[in-house]
């Protein structure tokens, strides 16, 4: 039987660089759909590597099958997962090119997504991103990290809206996306530990001048991209106790 010691998530920019290393494709059926990826060998460590957005970024963040990847992961023996995801700055201070570990995050996806629909089981969540200590680790002097971030999850696909912005601002958050909260329930949910690489794209709607793209997400994405990754596995790495 296939199993995995890691599993790390590439979002934006990032997942078609873990498909890109060597592997072998792995097809984990699951109730809720199957899980893909590609199971590395990463110094000695067994790493699935999983495309959040499916190969060539087809799949929107609202999506993507959320609770396939988390029971697949669980399936395969996964204990510790990390992923990265990019990310708008809700703090002039935090421009593009900031990279911070999450260590909490405000759900206003209203996706209600969890794995425990059919039976009452309450989970606690007091440290959401747990393994967000390794990332800590691994970026050493090479990727100079913030160590702490409250992360607001948003349905997307579209952008935030300034007076949007202003409120995630109010109720503390530091930085806006559209995945990692719902991964981070799935997977807490399953007792897999979880680990987010919030990398900046972007300020805010209303924080910086002019509008946004995908393509200006992309291309700081594309500059960060080897650091980003050597983070990542260099967690996996860390999770494991090599």
């Amino acid at each position: 039987m296939v199993r995995a010691d890691v599993a790390v998530i590439g979002g934006t920019g990032i997942g078609e660089r873990l498909a890109a290393l060597p592997g072998r494709t792995v097809v984990v059926p699951t109730p809720y759909g199957p899980l893909r990826g590609r199971l590395a060998d990463h110094e000695g460590v067994a790493v699935l590597l999983v495309q959040r957005h499916s190969a060539g970024h087809r799949t929107p963040p609202h999506g993507v099958n959320y609770r396939a990847v988390a029971d697949g992961l669980r399936r395969l023996g996964v204990r510790a997962c990390f992923s990265s995801a990019a990310v708008g700055s809700l703090r002039s201070d935090w421009g593009p090119g900031t990279v911070a570990s999450v260590t909490d995050f405000i759900d206003l996806t209203a996706r209600r997504l969890t794995m425990w629909d059919r039976t009452v089981r309450h989970v606690d969540f007091e440290r959401p991103f747990d393994a967000g200590r390794w990332l800590v680790e691994a970026s050493g002097e090479t990727c100079p990290l913030e160590p702490e971030a409250v992360y607001v999850g948003m349905d997307g696909p579209r952008y935030e809206t300034p007076s949007e912005i202003t409120m995630l601002r109010r109720i503390g958050g530091d930085v806006v996306g559209m995945t990692a909260t719902t991964e981070a329930v799935c997977l807490t949910e399953v007792g897999i530990t979880y680990g987010c690489l919030a990398v900046v794209t972007n300020l805010g709607c209303g924080l910086q001048d002019g509008g946004l793209g995908h393509e200006d997400v992309e291309r700081v994405m594309r500059r960060l991209q080897p650091l980003i990754v050597d983070v990542l596995l260099g967690a996996a790495v860390r999770a494991a106790g090599r």
